[in-house]
């Protein structure tokens, strides 16, 4: 997998104002991101992490958490 350039700061303003507005919607529905996973997204932005990057990262801690939860 090549790497993939780091996004714009109009990008991860962006992607920031998508996930306040995903943050609210799951809070209204009763399921509100942990603080680890808010943790986790802001480190996205912080480290303007391209979009590839960041499924990539989610995909590798849901395959471990699954593996784990089978042993």
């Amino acid at each position: 997998m090549s790497a993939s350039p780091n996004l714009s700061p109009e990008d991860v303003a962006a992607a920031r104002e998508r996930r306040l507005d995903a943050m609210a919607m799951q809070a209204i529905e009763g399921n509100p991101l942990s603080p680890d996973q808010i943790e986790m997204f802001e480190m996205f932005e912080r480290e303007a992490w391209s979009h590839e990057r960041r499924r990539a990262y989610i995909n590798t801690l849901f395959e471990a958490s699954r593996t784990s939860a089978a042993e």
